[in-house]
């Protein structure tokens, strides 16, 4: 079997969709036979502008399994730059990949266009059409911009390529559960939903000696600082209320960190620390060292569908959780997790009762670490993979 597996991200690069990639492909890598091939087409590390890690053009995994990095230009998060990233992105993979054959073509996506460049390789190759979906592009996009005729404008372009991409694959995999009713016209294609799990770097970690709370606490986000989080509706405005009894260390990079810096000097607010991104040994220092988690989703429909992979690495600790968000993600935390703060989205008001009525505990969560373990995922998922490519 030959297979092509295209991510935007993947090692060294810092995020869930490199994260869970990477770990993917080395769990595939496990369940092929000897003659079978893998070309995995990504981009050198370019998450961050702020976080830069060197990496090969060309890393030979085994016989047969290479990786081939892509270099494209720095975007700053900004949507014109993430157009002219990925349309670089996209003809240097078709470039790539011209002159091979394939039998099954994996595409793991948040964005929908490498979705798209999947389903464009596949009609040319007429191999398999396995997708990863880890966002519902167009919804978020048409959700963010209010604009009428942006949308509008949006719609005409994004609708056909969805319909396209969607209905070319011969399976789907959608990252959370919450997208299933958006995918019920797409009837082509057969459905899982393998969720983002826990990395075993963060299930084999040592439990912490409890240490002196008797100074402010300290709340601690670590990730993506976007339109999508929307720090800037939140954090100031918590931060102000529990000045004296709170800290917040905030560790990321992305599109509206500004916006976020600028809340924070308007109010001269002194207990929020801004960090850049960190490597995930580092991370889970500031995570042990924590008194709470935080995690939070702007207030926008699209959101409501979705289940950020930060929750994976939240619940392996014995932390508390601080989490406003609504919809799936909701349901899926009251279902899964335990010893948490649920607020709704950018509500300050309900977030200060709630931390100032809630109990101080550290509370193991062993079934969630058990059920959501990155590696049993990952080998259902392979399995699907291989299925999919062995049907005649």
């Amino acid at each position: 079997m030959k297979i092509l597996f295209l991510t935007f991200y993947y090692e060294p690069d810092l995020c869930a969709g490199s994260f869970r990639n990477t770990s993917l492909l080395k769990e595939l890598v496990k369940h092929l036979k000897q003659e079978d091939t893998i070309d995995v087409v990504t981009t050198h590390p370019n998450r961050y502008d702020s976080f830069k890690m060197e990496a090969k053009d060309k890393e030979k995994v085994r016989d047969g399994i290479f990786v081939n990095r892509i270099k494209i230009p720095e975007h700053g998060s900004g949507i014109l730059g993430q157009i002219k990233s990925f349309k670089k992105f996209y003809f240097e993979a078709l470039e790539l990949t011209k002159n091979k054959e394939y039998d099954l073509v994996y595409a793991s996506s948040s964005r929908l266009f490498t979705a798209f460049l999947g389903a464009r390789i596949v009609r040319k190759k007429k191999a398999k059409l396995y997708l990863d979906i880890r966002d519902i592009f167009r919804e978020t996009i048409t959700d963010l911009y209010k604009s009428k005729v942006l949308n509008l404008g949006l719609n005409l372009i994004l609708k056909p390529i969805e319909n396209y991409t969607f209905g070319r694959a011969e399976h789907i995999n959608l990252v959370s559960k919450g997208f299933e009713s958006y995918f019920t016209k797409y009837t082509k294609a057969k459905y899982t939903f393998f969720t983002n799990g826990i990395d075993e770097l963060f299930l084999s970690l040592k439990k912490k000696d409890t240490f002196s709370r008797n100074d402010k606490k300290t709340i601690v986000y670590g990730g993506n600082i976007g339109e999508g989080q929307g720090l800037d509706l939140i954090i100031p405005q918590i931060a102000m209320k529990l000045s004296d009894t709170h800290r917040f260390l905030i560790i990321g990079d992305g599109g509206a960190k500004n916006k976020l810096e600028d809340q924070l000097k308007i109010n001269k607010i002194n207990n929020v620390d801004l960090l850049p991104p960190v490597t995930r040994d580092r991370l889970i220092d500031y995570y042990q060292n924590a008194d709470f988690l935080f995690l939070h989703l702007n207030k926008h429909k699209a959101f409501e569908r979705v289940l950020p992979s930060k929750l994976f690495e939240y619940g392996t600790f014995d932390k508390p959780i601080i989490a406003g968000v609504d919809g799936y993600a909701k349901v899926f935390l009251k279902e899964n997790m335990s010893n948490l703060i649920l607020f709704e989205p950018t509500n300050s008001d309900e977030l200060y009762e709630k931390i100032k009525k809630y109990s101080y505990v550290n509370i193991d969560r062993l079934d969630f670490k058990e059920k959501f373990s990155r590696l049993e995922i990952n080998k259902k998922m392979a399995n699907s993979i291989i299925a999919l490519g062995d049907e005649q």
